[in-house]
C-alpha cells in the first residue's frame, strides 16, 4: 500500500488587478487575500497602457478590470489582444451600464464599492469556466456594445451541460419553473437555466418582451393572436398557447391600442 505525505499542491489562479484608483486596488488585494485562497495576485496596473504591458509580462489567468480609466476603457485594453487567453471580472461604478452591457452576455461584473461575497463568487465561477466558454461570452459582449441601440442583441444562456449563444429575437417565450426558467426558442429548443423568471423580465423588458403572467414572459414579436375570451390567451408563432393574467391582459390591450392608433 502506497502512502503520500504532505499537502497536495493546487494550481493557483494568477491574478492581475487593473484599476486607476489606488484605494480600489488596495481593497481588491485585501479581499482576494482574505476570501480567495486560490488566488495569487501577480501584479497591478493603473491604466489601459500599463494594463496592456502587465498582461503581456505577467500572463495572468484572471484579470480584474476597471471599465473606465483616465486613458480609456477596459474594452480599449481588450482590443489590443487578438486572442484573449485569460478570464475577466469587470469592476464598475456604473450599475445601469453594467446591467445592460453584461446581463445579455452573462459576464461577471462587480460594482464599487466591492462586495466581498460577490467577488469571491465571481472568482469561483471564473476558475471553473473553460476559456472557450468565456471567449464566447466576451464575443457576445463586444458585439452588443458595438451595436448599442440596435435591435437583435446577442444573449448567452447557460445550463450545466452547455453554453448557448442566441439572438434575442429568436427567443419566443420564457416560463418560470420554480427557481429555474425554461426558455423556448424559434428552432424548437427548450433550455432550462438556473435563474428565476424575474431576472429575465428585468433583462429583456427593454427588448420587446412582456410579462403577461406571473409565470410567463413573451416576445411581442412572436405573438400570432390574442384570444380575449375566458381570461385571455396568447398564441405564439410556434402555436403554443400562453395564459394571460388580468394585469397582463390590460397591458396587452393597451399595447394593441397604441399599435392600432
Amino acid at each position: 500500500m502506497l502512502t503520500f505525505k504532505g499537502k497536495i499542491k493546487t494550481k493557483m489562479l494568477r491574478t492581475l488587478i487593473i484599476d486607476d484608483e489606488p484605494p480600489v486596488r488596495a481593497t481588491l488585494q485585501g479581499l482576494l487575500k482574505r476570501t480567495c485562497q486560490q488566488v495569487n495576485v501577480v501584479g497591478e496596473a493603473s491604466s489601459v497602457a500599463s494594463g496592456i504591458q502587465a498582461i503581456r509580462e505577467k500572463s495572468p489567468d484572471l484579470v480584474l478590470l476597471d471599465i473606465k480609466m483616465d486613458d480609456g476603457t477596459g474594452f480599449d485594453l481588450l482590443n489590443h489582444f487578438e486572442n484573449i487567453n485569460f478570464k475577466i471580472i469587470f469592476i464598475t461604478a456604473y450599475e445601469e451600464f453594467a446591467i445592460q452591457a453584461f446581463g445579455f452576455s452573462a459576464i461577471d461584473y462587480i460594482l464599487k464599492p466591492v462586495n466581498p461575497e460577490k467577488l469571491a463568487e465571481a472568482v469561483k465561477r471564473a476558475e471553473k469556466m473553460k476559456q472557450q466558454e468565456f471567449n464566447t461570452q466576451i464575443g457576445a459582449l463586444k458585439e452588443n456594445l458595438e451595436n448599442q441601440g440596435k435591435q437583435n442583441k446577442k444573449i448567452i444562456l447557460r445550463n450545466q451541460e452547455s453554453i448557448f449563444l442566441f439572438n434575442v429575437d429568436d427567443i419566443i417565450h420564457c416560463e418560470s419553473d420554480g427557481s429555474y426558467t425554461v426558455i423556448e426558442t424559434n428552432d424548437n429548443q427548450k433550455i432550462v437555466v438556473s435563474k428565476v423568471l424575474k431576472e429575465y423580465d428585468k433583462l429583456l423588458s427593454g427588448s420587446g418582451f412582456l410579462r403577461v403572467h406571473r409565470s410567463h414572459l413573451i416576445n411581442l414579436k412572436h405573438i400570432k393572436r390574442f384570444d380575449k375570451l375566458e381570461g385571455g390567451n396568447v398564441i405564439m408563432s410556434n402555436g403554443h398557447q400562453i395564459p394571460v393574467s388580468t394585469g397582463g391582459r390590460e397591458k396587452l390591450l393597451e399595447l394593441f391600442d397604441e399599435l392600432g392608433g
